[in-house]
């Protein structure tokens, strides 16, 4: 009787590692990737690469979509309330997951619990620049003259609650400098009046500042990471530069919607992590000045989360609100 029961148990256990086997892979369709921008910018050369990679290494095609409207919204909506099976991805960034909770007085989604998490791709800071002419020198000199006249010199920003408007809000909270918003409506008109010297400072992003201050038209005060950028390793950081502890970056990483099996959050993140590794991409997107990442999913949570919470007491303090 013994017997027959352990070959029994042995067959069951052969037909449940069958099954097992059985089972569908994945991906198994081709798989959407939502991003929240236009195309031509980094963080769609980004997307495009990573998914280029994804498709030449699953055989299934990764297909971007970009949905650049509404500070990221749409976007975010489109995979928060798609398939839980991971076919459908976000290229989150810092707007959309720290910013977006705070600025909006409602959401068609819950930030904090409609999506999960895969990886950081990368983190990227900004540059605080000025006009080529202008005489600010140094970020002391801006934070004193910033303070000797109040509200006489000005910050330009890419609207109401973007990377640069919130950078330059946490600059005046922790420097105490008193300096006049100028929001424009997108980050080009803001650096075209900030290089004709119509405002004084931008918090501009990497990939636009470096050639203009390689041309000298402008001329970059700090950069707002916690370490020097190796793309401008002569320029200091906003923290040695007199404003001790600022830190400021932007990110990009992957989620899709909450829910999704671990086992595929799990494959997603090995094949990104990969993907980052490799030298070709490595070479393309840190050389816009990038820092590429690929953490884990726990890691690129705790992260998140942090971020939600440093960025919502700025805009609680400054009284932001998206327009």
């Amino acid at each position: 009787m013994l017997k027959y029961i352990v070959v029994a148990s042995i067959l069951t256990l052969s037909a449940a590692a069958v099954a097992a086997d059985a089972q569908p892979g994945y991906p198994t369709k081709p798989v959407r990737f939502v991003v929240p921008f236009a195309p031509g910018g980094s963080s769609d050369i980004q997307a495009r690469i990573i998914s280029q990679k994804l498709t030449e290494r699953w055989g299934v095609n990764v297909i971007v979509d970009n949905r650049p409207s509404a500070g990221g919204i749409a976007a975010s909506d489109i995979v928060a309330h798609a398939s839980a099976d991971g076919h459908t991805l976000l290229l989150g960034h810092v707007g959309t997951h720290a910013f977006n909770p705070h600025l909006y007085k409602s959401l068609p989604y819950d930030t904090d619990r409609a999506f999960a998490p895969v990886t950081m791709t990368l983190t990227q800071p900004l540059v605080l620049v000025t006009a080529a002419g202008s005489p600010l020198q140094t970020v002391q000199m801006l934070v004193d003259s910033a303070k000797a006249a109040p509200g006489r010199l000005n910050y330009a920003s890419a609207g109401i609650g973007s990377p640069n408007h919130l950078a330059a809000e946490l600059f005046r909270s922790m420097s105490g400098a008193s300096m006049a918003h100028v929001p424009y409506k997108g980050a080009v008109p803001a650096e075209i009046d900030t290089v004709a010297g119509r405002v004084d400072v931008f918090f501009d992003s990497m990939l636009s500042a470096i050639p203009l201050v390689r041309s000298k038209q402008l001329r970059a005060l700090a950069v707002t990471s916690a370490q020097r950028s190796t793309t401008l390793p002569g320029t200091p950081t906003i923290s040695e530069a007199g404003v001790r502890g600022y830190e400021m970056q932007t990110w990009n990483g992957v989620f899709v919607p909450a829910g999704t099996p671990p086992r595929v959050i799990a494959a997603l993140n090995a094949a990104i992590v990969e993907i980052l590794r490799m030298p070709d991409v490595k070479a393309r997107l840190e050389g816009d000045g990038a820092r590429l990442i690929g953490d884990t999913s726990a890691e690129f949570d705790r992260y998140v989360r942090a971020e939600r919470v440093k960025w919502g007491e700025v805009i609680r303090r400054g009284n932001i609100q998206a327009q």
